[in-house]
């Protein structure tokens, strides 16, 4: 079985550093199940190709399995495609012979490690237990340009039609660790047949390889249920504790903020929601002349990195309730691998956004993205005392589902939000009733904008107010 990864990022050769593999040499890897062989085809400064081939040993696999007596038909044990198809067996291979890259380290390139790269993979013969449509179900989400086509069982009889194989291509531009932890999860569970013993040890390797896509990801029950081996037990005890991380994240209708997006994407794809309201805030605060920013209910950090990310943003502070949620922040922007100088502009703060803090005054501006609608409405009065008159930053930019969009989203259409934890969603003169009553009350002039297509029955599905100090406000009557 066969797994190409190629990048065109230049120099393309810097991948060998990435995956702690030689470009000049063909290396070996001793797997339970037999032998994985990791050599470059092309290696240029161009282009670089590393390829991934495991020679499993049938006989050997059969020997080892547990319950092998139990499948029935005993030749069916030595004859299959096990040793050529793409399965849970390339997963561990995947895991063993990269395993650095998986964590996101590299001594010799640690500049690269958080970067996005062109990347492109290949599985000239993957088992997908649900077709062509399901391998785009699981990596659309998570940000690649998928092919997917069924393998015919015999091309010389067609009527036959198409075996469970499927030729796959992904493209995309991503970190190097969030694809091959992409991959790591992916074989396993488009194969739906896990070749190993699944034990409580396997729930933490899911979320490890989750981390950052998998709460999010609008089909994390069936992985969930199919990397575990449909162990109900297990299942549930790693939905619990997605469901923990999906608290802190961003919306469920929202994808992940990207922190970088390739120049050449197709332009006929939609863009995420998530990225557009994020650009509509870096630009609100470009325009503010913003040089001090706090991201108030940051969570699990899904705007830093793109504030990080900005030059002009002297220093960047992310504020949230839960320690857990900056916990996962840290981690999520690799705090303990940054390199001293961007680090020395971060700061994680633990404060309760209803109360006054003294330590969040005096900053240019101030995001409350996604934020206020997860506050009881009896709150936000102490929001508004504790951001607008005791902080009081020169710009406020918030940002708020409309709930008149949500019409346009087949699963709430016939009501709901888009999070289960909102206590409210407001309509757009709800919002514009709220934002010009802050803005009389606390001197700031108030400006609102929408985020997303503006469907000319239901508005925008995001909306944003940017407030500047300074000038009262009129109210209409």
């Amino acid at each position: 079985m066969l797994l190409t990864l190629s990048t065109t990022h230049e120099p393309a050769t810097d991948l060998g550093f990435l995956l702690h593999k030689n470009p000049a040499r063909a290396q070996q890897v001793e797997v339970s199940t037999g032998v994985a062989h990791v050599f470059y085809p092309e290696a240029t400064e161009q282009r670089c190709t590393v390829a991934l081939l495991l020679e499993v040993d049938p006989i050997g696999l059969v020997r080892g399995a547990r319950g092998a007596a139990a499948e029935g038909f005993s030749l069916g044990q030595y004859v299959n495609d096990r040793p050529y198809a793409a399965s849970s067996l390339l997963a561990v291979a995947l895991g063993k012979a990269f395993a650095s890259a998986r964590r996101g380290v590299s001594k010799e390139r640690p500049d690269l490690v958080g970067r996005p790269l062109p990347l492109e993979v290949h599985l000239p013969a993957l088992s997908c237990r649900g077709g062509a449509e399901l391998a785009e179900r699981f990596f659309t989400p998570l940000g690649w340009t998928v092919q997917a086509t069924p393998l015919p069982l015999d091309e010389q009889f067609p009527e036959w039609g198409d075996s469970r194989l499927v030729d796959l291509r992904l493209t995309g531009t991503m970190r190097l660790a969030d694809a091959v932890n992409h991959l790591y999860v992916a074989l396993p569970v488009l194969d739906d047949a896990k070749h190993y013993w699944v034990s409580t040890d396997e729930v933490d390797k899911l979320l490890r390889a989750g981390q950052g896509w998998l709460a999010t990801h609008p089909d994390r029950e069936l992985i969930t249920q199919r990397y575990l081996a449909h162990r109900r037990s297990l299942a549930g005890q790693a939905l619990a504790r997605l469901a923990e991380v999906d608290d802190t994240d961003a919306e469920t209708f929202d994808d992940a903020v990207p922190t970088d997006l390739p120049a050449d994407a197709p332009a006929d794809r939609p863009t995420p929601l998530a990225q557009l309201r994020a650009g509509a805030v870096l630009a609100a605060l470009r325009a503010a002349g913003a040089h001090r920013v706090v991201d108030l209910g940051c969570g699990s950090g899904a705007l830093l990195p793109a504030l990080l990310g900005e030059p002009s943003f002297t220093e960047v502070v992310g504020v949230d309730v839960s320690a857990r949620a900056l916990q996962v922040a840290a981690r999520r922007l690799h705090l303990d691998r940054m390199p001293e100088r961007q680090r020395a502009r971060l700061t994680l703060v633990q404060s309760a956004l209803t109360y006054r803090d003294a330590r969040l005054a005096g900053y240019d501006a101030a995001v409350l993205m996604e934020v206020v609608e997860h506050l009881d409405p009896d709150r936000l009065p102490a929001l508004e005392d504790a951001v607008f008159a005791a902080a009081s930053p020169g710009t406020v930019v918030v940002t708020t589902p409309n709930v008149e969009h949500n019409v346009r989203y087949p699963a709430l259409a016939a009501g709901g939000f888009r999070h289960r934890d909102h206590r409210f969603e407001w309509t757009r003169a709800e919002f514009a009733g709220w934002a010009e009553g802050v803005a009389a009350r606390h001197g700031y002039t108030v400006r609102l904008l929408g985020v997303g297509e503006d469907d000319p029955q239901v508005g925008p599905p995001t909306q944003l107010a940017v407030f500047t100090r300074g000038v009262v406000a009129e109210v209409a009557a």
